[in-house]
């Protein structure tokens, strides 16, 4: 089977392209790819970008990709834009339309655009080396399709660490159908930016995975009684390693806008508006709340929810939210604040023009505890559980499976010497999952935390949102039960920065993919041996989060959180044919090999 470029760039139906043929090429993906000095770092001079976005919308969008220069706050660098701006420009499009996106490569380096969310034919969705070979420098790439759905979704590049640099942008799609529950509405785009250029973000982060954390708890840390320090720092871990990239080197964004920017979202008193937030960040978790002003949660990545009243969420990296608030008359504080609470995103959401909200400081960092170590059982002697982020899980309205009076903890040493620090006890996992120098930690006991609010949000004294609360709206009670099931471990070695799914880096040329029949459903269990929070994504597809809603009403996403030392499950149906990347949304964790190609075939088909 081939596909010439031509024929590419017309039509759905389109023939399947071989795996082996393309992945050949994407191995730029993960490495730390050569590319020729560009021209930005030969000292030629640069544009400056602008902040926000102007928007697009109708048949045919012409995108024009960059070099640019960005300032924000105190911090200047190098940006990759779209269309001149950080973030690129919002495509705003209509349910049941076609599109025709021309997209044109000026950068001295292969580019592309992931229309994130997105339900497309595979040729589209825009993974250099697993559904396209990329965008030359100086050429001009055709995406056409229909849009099947309504809702709010992003797009960003899938091309190396470009994401970092500003080249991403929201995308909304006007429902077929008005809906008559708001009078405005808001795009609440999260990023952030740096000075520094992300490749040296990633040497520093291969160097020392805790550089940039100015967070971390000394030995004489007064919340830690003392066996507990001697257990932490003989696993060479730190309760205070919650973001691998923080406000250190980060200023965060809100539409592009620093917190000095004094970005404003007007609105009429007694008017309902509509927020869709989005987490475009390449490393951030995001709390974000309005104080005073409850928000009704009624989408999650783009699929309409039962109504959630919440005061508080945290959006994870690649989700979106959409909200309804009813602010009454002045200016509120619109708080994006970072989940290791080293900075916030910040605007003002006002009914006077030139009004600036009072805004609260940052909380108290966040700091780990047994929970996050994939040990829930032994939560009740984890005394830091009355510092801030600590898991309290009567409180988190669950019960833990008590451990039985004898059970040894694995990994544990009882002779006194503490916890092994590796953790490694590879006895309760399926055979395929390489235990190697990938990996420097198993989780002995991963739960179940649908039910847990996010990192520092389980001790708050608000109304916080958890996947248990999201419901399908449109309920379909007819979806057939998984034929099987399957299990992926989030595996990795924080120390030296590596990440990687079942033990294994992705390798382009090696790898085997991801393997599903069309149509089959399949119950997929994701098992977190981290200490880290990680988003995971599938292209191409939405699955149904097994979250205790009932049979037809479980809520669709495309992406998920798997909280530390934790696990997640979703449901499945392959129903789109192709090749799509599954991935690490954490930008520095797919770069470094959290990233695999999940293939969806006809039974007996090529693969």
């Amino acid at each position: 089977m081939s596909l010439s470029m031509k024929s590419a760039t017309r039509g759905s139906n389109l023939p399947l392209i071989p795996r082996r043929k393309f992945l050949t090429g994407s191995a730029a993906l993960i490495g730390a790819a050569q590319f020729p000095m560009p021209a930005w770092a030969k000292g030629k001079s640069l544009t400056h970008a602008g902040r926000g976005f102007g928007t697009l919308s109708g048949e045919d969008i012409r995108l024009s990709i960059g070099n640019s220069h960005f300032t924000t706050g105190g911090r200047s660098g190098h940006a990759v834009t779209v269309n001149g701006t950080v973030p690129g420009p919002l495509v705003r499009l209509r349910e049941g339309q076609n599109v025709r996106l021309h997209v044109t490569n000026t950068l001295d380096e292969d580019s592309s655009i992931h229309w994130h969310g997105l339900l497309l034919p595979f040729q589209f969705d825009g993974v250099p080396g697993v559904s396209f070979p990329g965008i030359r420098p100086g050429k001009t790439f055709l995406y056409e399709f229909p849009i099947r759905q309504n809702g709010t979704y992003w797009w960003h590049s899938h091309s190396g660490l470009q994401e970092q640099m500003g080249h991403y942008g929201p995308l909304v799609i006007d429902a077929a159908e008005p809906d008559p529950r708001y009078g405005r509405d808001y795009v609440v785009l999260l990023s952030e930016f740096s000075s520094l250029h992300p490749h040296s973000i990633m040497r520093k982060l291969k160097v020392s995975e805790g550089y940039f954390n100015y967070q971390m708890q000394t030995a004489t840390h007064g919340d830690m009684p003392g066996a507990m320090r001697r257990m932490w720092g003989g696993m060479r871990m730190n309760p205070r390693d919650i973001s691998d990239v923080t406000g250190a080197t980060y200023t965060y964004l809100v539409n592009g806008h620093g917190p000095a920017d004094n970005l404003e979202y007007l609105f009429t008193p007694g008017e309902r508006v509509r927020l869709r937030i989005i987490n475009g960040s390449a490393m951030t978790f995001f709390n974000v709340r309005i104080p005073g002003v409850p928000m009704t949660v009624i989408q999650a990545d783009g699929q309409d929810v039962h109504d959630v009243e919440v005061d508080e969420l945290q959006i994870g990296t690649a989700e979106t939210y959409d909200v309804i608030v009813t602010p009454p008359a002045g200016a509120h504080a619109l708080v994006a604040e970072a989940m290791d609470r080293s900075g916030m995103g910040a605007a003002t959401l006002t009914s006077e023009a030139g009004a600036r909200a009072q805004f609260p400081a940052l909380r108290e960092p966040v700091t780990l505890t047994m929970a996050d170590m994939g040990m829930a059982d032994m939560a009740g002697m984890d005394h830091t559980a009355s510092t801030p982020g600590a898991v309290d899980h009567a409180a988190m309205g669950h019960a833990m499976p008590p451990a039985p009076a004898a059970k040894p903890m694995p990994g544990m040493d009882h002779s006194g010497g503490g916890m092994n620090h590796s953790m490694r006890d590879p006895s309760n996992l399926p055979p395929d999952v390489e235990v190697g120098a990938g990996v420097d930690m198993i989780a002995p006991m991963p739960v179940d935390r649908m039910d847990y609010p996010g990192l520092g949000l389980d001790k708050v004294d608000h109304r916080t949102l958890r996947y248990t609360d999201l419901r399908a709206r449109k309920a379909d009670h007819g979806v057939k039960s998984p034929t099987r099931q399957m299990q992926i471990h989030l595996t990795g070695n924080m120390e030296r920065y590596m990440w990687s799914f079942d033990g294994k880096k992705f390798s382009a040329v090696a790898d085997d993919p991801i393997r599903f029949a069309y149509n089959e459903r399949v119950r997929v269990k994701l098992v977190n041996d981290t200490m880290m929070a990680h988003p995971i994504h599938l292209h191409g597809h939405f699955f149904e989060l097994v979250n205790g809603a009932g049979h037809g009403e479980q809520p669709r996403k495309h992406t998920v959180i798997v909280q530390p030392g934790s696990t997640a499950t979703f449901d499945l149906t392959a129903d789109e044919p192709g090749d799509w990347a599954f991935h690490c949304h954490l930008l520095y964790h797919m770069h470094s090999g959290m990233f695999q190609v999940v293939t969806v075939r006809p039974l007996g088909g090529d693969a």
